[in-house]
């Protein structure tokens, strides 16, 4: 079973494809879409309130036939964040959740969870802590709130879960870890967090298959015209299963974007 997740930053981008960098976004979908994977899951959709638009959800369903769409968007902010899974199989229950997090998180369209007979598929866009940390307090407080999330999910079946969590967990996972210890993204207050979701039953796929490769990265920071020529990168996305069912993943990767800079997808393979 192919499961990929991708911080697409735009699904309009992607659909009107009028830039050099929307259409090598739209080039992307399409790769995905030839995989037939069994789950997309998509973060930073930006979509509008109500969701896709019919020239959207035409473009998605011509590329994914058949498939079921869901939808997270943000009414907090117009346009912002947003979350979407598409799936080959109809999901027995999809829900959006809020979960207690702080100040307006549960209106950013964060989360979609679906359940299928023996497993959930979830997928999250982690809010970001900002510029200067002005978020980091609010930003633990949602890692607290999504961990008992996941957790109140995994006591009922295992959970298959992917996104831009927003961290680089250890060193090993960013270019630069000296000059960015107290970055956005590899504070200490957000590496600890992001070590207690894994101490609470869940495994990060790909560090597990390759526990010392060094320079995986999915995310290259678009200010920098070099970041990817170079490959200087941080991993902030990640595919987590269940401790359980971790010894059915076959395969972990970061799908290759070519020149596009920002995230790449993650392609996970299970046995399921």
């Amino acid at each position: 079973m192919k499961l990929i997740s991708w911080n697409i930053d735009s699904i309009n981008a992607a659909v009107e494809h009028k830039s050099p960098r929307g259409e090598m976004t739209w080039g992307v979908l399409k790769e995905i879409a030839e995989k037939k994977p069994y789950v997309v899951a998509i973060q930073e959709t930006k979509l509008k309130v109500d969701g896709l638009t019919k020239k959207q959800k035409a473009a998605l369903e011509e590329l994914f036939p058949g498939c079921h769409i869901y939808t997270n968007s943000s009414s907090a902010r117009k346009s912002y964040a947003g979350t979407m899974l598409i799936t080959k199989e109809e999901p027995i229950n999809v829900e959006t959740p809020e979960i207690g997090a702080p100040g307006e998180m549960d209106q950013e369209g964060r989360i979609v969870t679906a359940e299928f007979q023996d497993f959930f598929v979830s997928t999250v866009y982690t809010p970001n802590a900002g510029g200067e940390l002005a978020r980091l307090d609010d930003r633990q407080l949602w890692d607290d709130a999504y961990r008992k999330y996941i957790n109140g999910l995994n006591e009922k079946k295992p959970v298959i879960f992917s996104g831009d969590f927003n961290v680089a967990h250890e060193e090993i996972d960013l270019k630069h870890p000296g000059q960015n210890h107290h970055s956005a993204g590899f504070t200490d207050e957000e590496r600890s967090q992001f070590t207690h979701l894994l101490d609470a039953g869940y495994t990060d796929t790909l560090r597990a298959k390759y526990p010392d490769q060094p320079e995986i990265y999915s995310w290259w920071a678009q200010r920098s015209k070099t970041s990817k020529i170079n490959n200087s990168g941080w991993r902030i996305d990640y595919y987590l299963v269940s401790n359980r069912i971790a010894d059915k993943v076959q395969e972990i990767q970061v799908v290759d974007t070519g020149a596009r800079q920002d995230h790449a997808p993650l392609e996970l393979d299970i046995e399921m």
